[in-house]
């Protein structure tokens, strides 16, 4: 698949580590675009990147979501166009959040409970 060309001020989806997000192109680098976050539209997944879906692991990470305007470098390979409207960061936040405990809630598994713990706390943090 070949990458698509984007220019400064351009709306795009933005895959980072295993978030998506909703942003704008502030600049373009050689492989990478500096992407200012909107929105958000999965929230990254808990646990050890390096070891998905295994709590063995030496550390467990809690991963918060990009926030409301943090830029981020994201492969030119990981972005696409986005051309409908952006929602609000805060509610975009709380969607995804919600449809990501739906999704750990429906099979109990010691990975899923884990990761499930460690987004209702992020919850609590983002929402109070």
């Amino acid at each position: 698949m070949s990458e698509q060309e984007f220019n400064i001020g351009d709306k795009v989806t933005a895959i980072y580590k295993t978030g998506k997000y909703i942003g704008e192109i502030n600049d373009i680098r050689p492989t990478s675009y500096l992407v200012k976050v909107l929105a958000v539209v999965k929230h990254p997944m808990q646990g050890d990147l390096h070891n998905p879906k295994q709590t063995e692991v030496s550390m467990f990470h809690q991963r918060r979501a990009l926030a409301f305007r943090e830029k981020t470098n994201v492969p030119k390979n990981m972005v696409r166009v986005f051309e409908e409207e952006i929602p609000e960061y805060k509610e975009s936040l709380r969607e995804a959040v919600e449809n990501m405990a739906r999704t750990l809630s429906e099979v109990q598994t010691e990975w899923n409970n884990k990761s499930l713990q460690l987004l209702e706390e992020l919850a609590a943090d983002y929402f109070k």
